[in-house]
C-alpha cells in the first residue's frame, strides 16, 4: 500500500508535501506531483500538508480517482530508479493521462 496523489493536484503549484516527506518519494512532473509507490513508507506526513486534499492512502482514494494509483506508479516507468524527488528536481514530463487533461486551474 502507498499514498496516492490525485486529480486535485493537477495544475496546483503548492509543494508543501515535498518539504515534509522524510524519504523524498514525491516527484515533480510538469503539471502535478507523483508519489513513488516503492519508495513511500506510508508515514502520512504529506497528507495533511496538501492544501487541495489531493493526497490519500491508496485504499481511501475516492472511486472517481482510483485510476490515479496506476497513474502515480506508471509515471516512474523509464525514469531510471530515481531514489529522491528532491535530488531529481522537476522531471519535465507527466503521465500521458495527466498531460492530456484540460487546464484545471489558472496559474
Amino acid at each position: 500500500m502507498t499514498y496516492v496523489i490525485a486529480l486535485p493536484c493537477v495544475d496546483v503549484t503548492d509543494k508543501a508535501c515535498l518539504e515534509v516527506c522524510p524519504v523524498e518519494c514525491i516527484y515533480e512532473g510538469e503539471r502535478m506531483l507523483y508519489i513513488h509507490p516503492d519508495e513511500c513508507i506510508d508515514c502520512g506526513a504529506c497528507e495533511p500538508e496538501c492544501p487541495v486534499e489531493a493526497i490519500t492512502f491508496e485504499t481511501d482514494t475516492p472511486e472517481e480517482w482510483q485510476h490515479f494509483t496506476a497513474v502515480n506508479a506508471e509515471f516512474f516507468t523509464g525514469l531510471d530508479s530515481p531514489g529522491s524527488g528532491a535530488k531529481r528536481g522537476r522531471t519535465g514530463r507527466d503521465h500521458p493521462f495527466v498531460a492530456e487533461l484540460p487546464l484545471q486551474r489558472k496559474a
